[in-house]
């Protein structure tokens, strides 16, 4: 008799079609076209076909070169159904940044679309195959195989996704997540914000980060939609968010603000905006409760499949700026000098649980990665004696100024707070004189001027920025969170 196993022993899609075969699975917000889990699966099949033949190597690593589409749910599947590990790249990056990654990779097969074949066949040192009709020589389509091919069990601890934490480096930070890691980070997140059987995901964010992949995962095991919708556009995001009945979808700060900002004022079907990817100001929080907005603010990493904390609606309404309390499961320790913290001390944000990465593809950065408590984030932050956590910066963003330590989170803050200003980021440039000085770029309608003002009446001399900018937008990598490098060569460092 074969011993017990945890579920899932297949992978996910096999699951589910067993389950509710003619359930609406995938939605695509842009051609209105429904897939069901019988058809998703077929799709899944093909794929896994393709996969497993070519391959070098059973159980190999397939990259993806493919943008925000509903292909991506066939991929997945179709990689998990065989024992395949997934690995999509930033369609935006650079060949060389490419190339470096697939080197680290070592990948076996190189799946693309159209729009991505010219760069997958400059960047490939293994076989390509296109999810459409193929335009260009070199590059064969996906095969189409009624047959498939039998799933292999599912070990939770088996590399399903590697996900590059980095988009502008040629020295990538892979990320290695296991199917335990999805599953339980589908589970954990089920737990917070709750599932009906008549969900509908949207997805607008790309596919190659965890904020858009997430809930691909995550309605498969639930058995609910997901929608997708292939690039975020304030009207149309609207108008999809209200025909195709959405009762959730993940969005990062910029995105939720231009949505508000048109005047978006949502349906009662609309259950939570799970906000990621960066901090949100207060002011787009006001504005979300002014609007009836269920805003759900969250905290997540790569390193962590997608959610550490998030705060329900009433949470972010009462108590400002918090990320609400960890996840099922996931603890959340606040160190200091190597010690953990008691409630409103402020330390070093280290996360442990079933759903943090084993760690990434350089071993050396793994073992640098974790420590006693679990896996140190690299975040500032503290919690309340109930446990809501409050994030407040990076442990690098710290700026040493004429010998005074600044914290970048501080000066961040209290810009923010000043009258007309939308959003803020500060960074420390180079400076004779002070070795750092503390610089800021600023969003919103306001001068330099005010800001500047502002800030001696509110902060330390040290604390005031020396250098102050205002741009239309802060600069974003494509996960929405701030580009730093990008703000301090708009400074002028």
């Amino acid at each position: 008799m074969r011993d017990p196993v945890e579920w899932p022993t297949r992978d996910l899609l096999t699951h589910r079609v067993r389950t509710t075969p003619e359930r609406i699975a995938t939605v695509d917000a842009d051609t209105g076209e429904a897939t069901t889990y019988r058809e998703l699966d077929a799709r899944a099949g093909d794929a896994a076909v393709t996969v497993a033949e070519l391959c070098a190597t059973p159980g190999g690593t397939v990259a993806t070169l493919v943008d925000t589409r509903p292909a991506v749910g066939p991929l997945l599947f179709g990689a998990m159904r065989v024992g395949a590990t997934l690995a999509p790249l930033n369609v935006d990056l650079d060949p060389s940044s490419l190339s470096a990654q697939l080197t680290t990779l070592d990948a076996d097969l190189l799946v693309c679309e159209r729009e991505t074949e010219a760069l997958a066949a400059r960047v490939a040192d293994c076989p390509v195959v296109s999810v459409d009709d193929p335009e260009r020589t070199g590059v064969n389509a996906m095969q189409s195989d009624t047959s498939g091919v039998d799933p292999v069990e599912v070990d939770r601890d088996t590399t399903q996704l590697v996900l590059f934490t980095s988009g502008t480096t040629s020295d990538p930070k892979g990320v290695r997540l296991t199917v335990g890691n999805l599953v339980a980070s589908a589970t954990a997140s089920a737990f917070r914000l709750g599932v009906t059987p008549s969900d509908r995901w949207l997805v607008c964010l790309p596919t190659y980060h965890m904020g858009g992949l997430a809930p691909f995962v995550r309605t498969a095991l639930y058995g609910s939609t997901v929608v997708v919708q292939r690039e975020f556009d304030p009207s149309e995001t609207a108008r999809v968010l209200s025909e195709c009945d959405v009762t959730g979808v993940s969005l990062v700060p910029t995105m939720l603000r231009r949505l508000v900002d048109s005047g978006w004022t949502p349906a009662s079907e609309l259950r939570f905006v799970l906000l990621g990817g960066g901090p949100a100001s207060p002011a787009l929080i006001d504005r979300c409760r002014e609007r009836g907005v269920p805003v759900c603010p969250t905290y997540g990493m790569t390193e962590t499949a997608s959610q550490i904390a998030t705060a329900l609606p009433e949470t972010a309404f009462d108590h400002r700026d918090t990320v609400g309390q960890p996840l099922v499961c996931t603890d959340v320790t606040v160190v200091d000098d190597g010690d953990p913290v008691g409630p409103g001390e402020r330390g070093e944000l280290v996360v442990d649980g079933p759903t943090v990465t084993p760690g990434y593809l350089d071993a050396d950065r793994t073992e640098a990665a974790f420590g006693e408590y679990g896996f140190h984030t690299g975040d500032i932050g503290y919690r309340d004696e109930d446990g809501r956590l409050w994030v407040l910066g990076r442990v690098d963003d710290r700026i040493v100024t004429g010998g005074e330590n600044v914290d970048a989170s501080v000066v961040a803050d209290a810009i923010r707070d000043c009258p007309g200003v939308e959003d803020a980021a500060v960074v420390g440039l180079a400076d004779e004189e002070w070795g750092q000085r503390v610089a800021a770029l600023v969003v919103g309608d306001v001068t330099a001027e005010r800001v500047s003002d502002y800030c001696r009446d509110e902060l330390a001399p040290y604390e005031v920025p020396k250098t102050v900018d205002v741009v239309d937008a802060l600069p974003r990598t494509a996960s929405g969170t701030v580009d730093r490098d990008a703000v301090r060569a708009s400074l002028g460092d």
